[in-house]
Formats: C-alpha cells, structure tokens, sequence
C-alpha cells in the first residue's frame, strides 16, 4: 500500500502541468473508496489516492505563488519573521509570514515570503530578530529560477516549502515599525547568542549547528570539508539526531521503569517509552525550527509511535511502510526533497540487510551498516548531488559516533541546563565545541586530499534505476552466485558514455544566468567558455552556483580555454571560481583589462580544434579598452555551420565587422550583442551576418528592460529565430555537417508543473520568410 501511494504521488510530480481541479477530487474520493473497500483493488486505489493527493497539494502550494500583478509594485504588509535571520554587513535575510496588509497586499495574510533588508555602507545591517513583528513595504517577485544542468531547482524548492515570493524591504531600518520577539524562533535566538557569547568563534559555529540548526556561521570552506568527508548529513539538527533524541528518550522511560515497577500498572512499557520517544524527538525538532528533514523524521517516528500506543503488532518493515504512509498522506510534496529519499532508502536498505540479532554485538552491526549506506545509497548521492566522497565511508566510522554519541549529547545537556545555571551550560558547550574541533582537525586534513570528493557527470533516471538494481544485486545474501556481474550495472551511473560532437562538429551551452552570460563550447575533445557569469553583489557567485556545477554535469573536469569578452561583472564576475575550479589551460581577456596571467585577445588570432576552426575578429591590436567595445568577437567555423559571438559590442564595432569580407562575418548562428539593447543589432550589422539562429542571455523581467522591442523588430525583418536564456532556461546547440543546427531549451526539454512555462523555444515569437540573400 505505502509502495503503491508513493508510485501515484511520484508520478504526478513529472508532470508538465498539473490534472484540472474537478480531476484530482474525483482521483482522490475514487482512491479513497477503492482503499477502504479493501480487497484486489486496495493498492489501485492506493495508486489513485496518490494521484489526487499530490494534485491538490501542488496546486494548493502553486496558488499561494504571489499574483503575477502584484509583481513589482509596493506593496504594505505586517507580519512576522520565521527562522533565525541571516546578517551580512550590509543585508539581512529572513522569511516572513505576512499577517496583514493593506489594499491589494491583503492576499498575501497567511502567506510566507522570503525577504533581503540592505543598506548602503557605513549604515549597519537591519537588526532583525528571530520571532519580531514588522510592519513596512516590500518590492515582490513570484519564485523563479534558473535551469541549467546540475543546477538548483529554485522553483521546486519553493513549492515544497510552500514560498508565495521573494523581494526586498524598501524602507529605511529606523522607518520601520516594528515589536519585540516572541515565540519559539526567539527562543532560539536567544539560545544561539549565549551559545556565541559562551564560545569563541571557531567553536560556537559548530555548536549552534548541532544543538539548534543554526549554520549561519558555518563558512563555504566548512561545507566544503564537510562534503568532502561525506558528513554534511550530521551537520545541523538531521533526521539521524531527531531519531537518536528520539532513542534517548525511549531509553529514559526504561530506566523510569526499573526505577519505579508500579509504573507499569498505570501505563504499559511499551506505550510509555513510545510516548517519552515521541515528546522528546517533537522538543527536539522545535528546537531546531521545525526544519523540513527533522518534521519528516517526527513524522516517520510518530507512526511509528502511534502505531505502539494503539498496541498494533509491527515488524520492522511495517512500521517503515506505516510511516511512509504518514509522510505522503500528511505531505506528498516531500517527495521533491533529496532528504526524504535518503531517509526512506536508507532504512529501507538497513532493515532489508540487516535484520535484528542479538549475538551480533555492537561494532559489526555498525560496520556492516556503514557498507550497506554506501552502497544503497550512493546512486542517489549522484543523482542529488552528481559528487560522491571516497573517504566517506571511513570517515563515517569515526564520525558518527563521536558526533552523534559525544558532541551532540554536550551541545543538548548545554540546553537544557542553560536556564538553570549558565556558567554549567558554558561548561558543557566548551566541551561540545572542543571534542568537535578535535574531529575537524581529522577532517580538513582528509578534505586536503585531492581526490576526496568525486564529481560525476549528471545520470540520466534509467541509469540511476540499474545502479539501484545493482545495489540490490550486490547486498543480496552470501552466496547468490554472479555477484560481480552487478558490477556492470553501474557502469552508466559512474562512467556515462559522454554526448559529445563529432569531428568537424560543434555543441554550445548558453547557460541560464540571469542578466550575464556564459556559453560553453565544445568540440570532440576540446572545451572553452566564453564568459562565465555575473557575481552578484550582495548575493551569488553564478560563476560557482551555475557555471560551475552546469560544466560538472556534462562531464568536464578542465577547461581548455577560459574567454572572457570583456571586464564588467555580468560576464567576468565568476571567472575567479571557474578558473579554481577547473585550471584552465589558457585564459584570454580583452587587452587594457586583461590581468595577470591572462593572455589579450586581438584580431587574427586562431586555432583549430578537432577538425573546427576559431577566429578572433576583434578587437584589432592597440584598440584602447573602452569595456563593451572592447568585448572580444569570436568566430566559430563548424562542418554544420559558423557561429559568431559577439559579446557586448555597439553600432561603432558592429560597422567595423560588417565591412568585413562575408566569409568572415556572415553566421548561422548569432549571440545577440549587448543582450538586446538598442545600442547594438544594427541593420547593417544584420544585413552582413545573416543569422537564420539568434541566442539571447537575458535575465527574466531585468531592470534594464532587454530585450528592446526595435531590436526584436529588427530580427523579425530578416527571420531570425530567437531563443532566450529568460524564457528557455539554458539553451543546447548543435552545429552538425549532417545537417541544419538542433536548438533545445531545457525549460521544453524537462518541463515540470512547479516551472514557469518557457515559451515554446522562441521567447519572442519572431517567425517568417528569410529575405533573400
């Protein structure tokens, strides 16, 4: 029944749109029926009940998405901040459930936005606390992503944490009316700064992590070691620390058992510790904010518990389904979070392998269980996270129980003697703080270990299901014969069969990066980037959130030539993270900005690759840097075809190129200069290049208002077909001999329901006769 439920609720979830309203009720009474009735049919109308279920709570979550007019505009809303808010010098981020607003502002009561507060230097950062109650106005946006390859699904984020928008406080810091804090996020708050009073830095960061989720102060290099050793699962408050409160709670009422026997003639044993291990683990995850991997593991232990105090015989694969069942009739959108995954597969993979015996011990068991995460569970890993850790597995056998077993422990007694005496919990978080920084200096120097973490390619679904069949194969029982030849089913999880051109031939990836660019080219066994993203202030490095990761999912692990058009952010701000991460041979920049260690591009430099020829037409030698001028122009000369990328170039460069022979100018395949502004895509330029393809990195609904309607114009009288970053996600080219160029957005390509809908490929519907050439 739990398999069948699970099964109607994945499907919906790769759907392109969501079943009608009308659709998904008659699903879900049907599926009801169909289960209470019992019999045959009980797992079909489990099936159908899965259907209805995550029909409605998608479209449920997809309706609390902030109204498309409201969009932009100011809006004034009261509310209160959920969380613990996140204060750089200059900013705060937090979320906010609105309670009141004003005017149109009166839809969004009920609803959770996620908010940044900036100022300008030297005024300080908004102190904004944990639970306080604000009153100002905001500038909102409905949540929308970027879709790249390897890249974070915002969208599917926000529908599984129900997030109607995103946006920025508008008002002043002292011009904002606000009240103090209250509730449990204060709490928390409260709790967090004694922790940081206590400790020194390098402690507290940890302690906080472990003993109320608050990682705030955890930097990119802690997360990186921690990815590295393979345990970010043990950092924060996780299901395996809610389970284990849970274990200490259920051991507690024993002892209060063998203490007082006549407990048992008013409660049950059994009864009594499922009770004492459901409180604590519900203490526990309200503690840590009621995160959505800690709830999920309530919730798995309260069927379980529920289960108990009903007095209903459960074995341990039951109680798994039971809880199973809780998780997706309570929430099916939990499927969207790797976290469920990892939890579910997990035990399901330790109670199939490892059933209960007693004359096992404590070690082997635990050993044995160590092989069995591993193996089970490291075909999610890449299709989650596309890395696997190789010292994992060992590092787990050291961490987990002194993390789970000493720190954590010390962090939570901190807690809980902290309203009673603070120099006792000072004590105890010193010593939390100083057991974990014993742990850490084992795990940087694993982290310095250059093969520590493996990235691999993004897996398609098919060779993610024979790794897990494979999985299956090897943990079979001792004995079953052609174990090795399991083996073989991972070969394309782990050593996928790259999709690269062929010789002569020619694939480019323009990245979805918001108002910037990035364009990958690749050859048969050649690569460059031209440009690499926007990092932008007082938010992302796209050049690592995007760039970096996109590159990792098709397989590259170096960088032949790194090409950066010209010096402002939008195309240069994350060449610093690609080049640590991928070293490549060469770098090319526009002279007078070109930096140490990188070579000026200028006109009649060439190469060629695998049978592709590359032609830099400008700009010319002693060309003074004048920023989007100076953007380097590269030719792409493909069996298929030609390609020009034109990086941010004017009218005045454009007309220097249009006076070129037309072998050199004219391309199939055009990168829109200066992603669509006015000042550029002449049509003398146009009439030179001939482009029968045009690619557009935009960012959706940018300040700057590109692409301009004229320039659209402009591409319409001669019939190019355009496709935009803004409305395809990142746009796929291949230039093949064998015939005319293929175009793919990824939007079209994976559509899901939580997505906004590209358009079609053409994100400007420009279509009509060529005018002859």
């Amino acid at each position: 029944m739990a398999s069948a439920l699970l099964l109607g609720v994945l499907c919906v979830q790769r759907f392109p749109a969501l079943p009608p309203l009308a659709l998904a009720i008659a699903m879900l009474i049907t599926g009801t029926v169909l289960w209470a009735r019992g019999g045959a049919l009980r797992p079909v109308g489990a099936f159908v009940l899965g259907l209805g279920l995550a029909g409605l709570h998608g479209a449920s979550s997809l309706a609390l998405r902030l109204p498309e007019s409201l969009a932009g505009r100011e809006l004034q809303i009261e509310g209160q901040v959920l969380g613990l808010p996140l204060r750089a010098p200059d900013s705060t981020r937090f979320e906010f459930r609105v309670t009141a607003g004003e005017g149109e502002a009166r839809v969004l009561m009920g609803r959770k936005l996620r908010l940044g507060w900036y100022t300008q230097p030297p005024v300080p950062a908004p102190q904004v606390e944990p639970g306080s109650t604000w009153r100002f106005r905001v500038k909102l946006r409905p949540p929308r992503g970027l879709v790249n390859p390897g890249g974070f699904d915002f969208e599917r984020r926000a529908l599984e944490q129900r997030l109607a928008a995103t946006g920025q406080v508008l008002d002043p810091p002292d011009h904002a009316a606000h009240s103090a804090s209250a509730g449990l996020d204060a709490l928390r708050g409260r709790l967090s700064a004694k922790i940081h009073a206590a400790l020194a830095p390098d402690r507290a960061r940890f302690v906080a992590a472990l003993a109320l989720g608050d990682t705030r102060s955890l930097s990119d290099h802690d997360w990186t070691v921690l990815r590295a050793n393979g345990l970010t699962h043990l950092i924060a408050i996780s299901g395996f620390h809610v389970g284990l409160v849970a274990g200490f709670g259920a051991l507690l009422a024993q002892l209060a058992y063998r203490l007082l026997p006549s407990l048992g003639r008013r409660w049950p044993r059994p009864q009594g510790c499922a009770a004492a291990a459901l409180m604590l683990a519900a203490a526990y995850t309200a503690l840590a904010g009621f995160a959505l991997p800690t709830v999920r593991t309530l919730l798995m232990i309260a069927a379980i518990a529920i289960a108990r105090l009903a007095r209903r015989p459960q074995g341990l694969s039951e109680s798994l389904a039971f809880a199973l069942l809780g998780v997706l009739l309570i929430d099916p959108l939990a499927v969207l979070a790797p976290g469920f995954w990892l939890s579910f597969l997990g035990v399901a993979w330790l109670v199939w392998c490892l059933p209960p015996d007693p004359r096992a011990g404590v070690m082997r068991p635990f050993l044995h269980a160590q092989g069995v995460a591993m193996i089970g569970l490291l075909p999610l890993t890449v299709w989650f996270f596309s890395q696997a850790s190789l010292p994992g597995p060992l590092v787990n056998l050291v961490g987990i129980p002194w993390i789970s077993l000493v720190v954590v422990p010390l962090c939570l007694l901190g807690i809980a003697v902290s309203p009673l005496s603070d120099a006792g919990a000072s004590l105890l978080w010193q010593g939390a703080g100083e057991t974990m920084q014993w742990l850490w200096w084992l795990l940087e120097e694993v982290a310095a270990w250059p093969a520590a973490l493996v990235w691999l390619p993004e897996p398609s679904l098919w060779a993610v299901v024979l790794a897990l069949a494979g999985a299956f194969w090897l943990l079979l029982p001792r004995g079953v014969p052609g174990k090795a030849l399991a083996l073989l089913l991972w070969l394309p999880l782990l050593y996928p069969r790259p999709d690269v051109p062929a010789e002569g031939d020619v694939d480019l990836l323009m990245l979805d990066v918001g108002q910037g660019l990035s364009l990958l080219v690749q050859t048969r066994h050649h690569s460059l980037l031209y440009d690499a993203g926007p990092a932008i202030p007082r938010g992302l490095d796209l050049g690592e959130a995007v760039v970096v990761p996109a590159l990792r999912a098709r397989g590259l692990s170096r960088l032949d030539r790194l090409l950066l058009s010209h010096g402002d952010n939008d195309h240069a701000g994350g060449a610093d993270a690609v080049a640590a991460a991928f070293a490549p041979d060469q770098v090319l920049a526009a002279p007078g900005w070109a930096r140490p260690g990188m070579r000026a591009c200028e006109a009649g430099q060439q190469w060629q690759w695998d049978g592709v020829h590359f032609t830099v037409l400008h700009p010319p030698r002693y060309f003074p840097y004048q920023r989007n001028d100076s953007s380097c122009v590269l030719r792409i000369d493909a069996g298929g075809g030609s390609v020009l990328l034109a990086g941010d170039i004017g009218r005045h460069v454009e007309a220097r190129l249009a006076r070129l022979p037309a072998s050199q100018v004219r391309a199939d395949v055009l990168l829109v200069p200066h992603h669509g502004s006015d000042t550029s895509s002449s049509l003398g330029f146009l009439a030179a290049v001939r482009p029968s393809l045009g690619l557009l990195a935009v960012g959706h609904d940018n300040r700057f208002g590109l692409p301009k309607a004229r320039v659209l114009d402009r591409y319409a009288r001669y019939g190019v077909s355009l496709h935009d970053s803004a409305g395809s996600g990142a746009i796929s080219v291949r230039l093949s001999a064998a015939g005319r160029p293929r175009v793919q957005g990824l939007r079209q390509a994976q559509p899901r329901y939580w997505r906004h809908a590209g358009e079609g490929g053409s994100g400007y519907a420009i279509a009509g006769p060529e005018p002859d050439r």
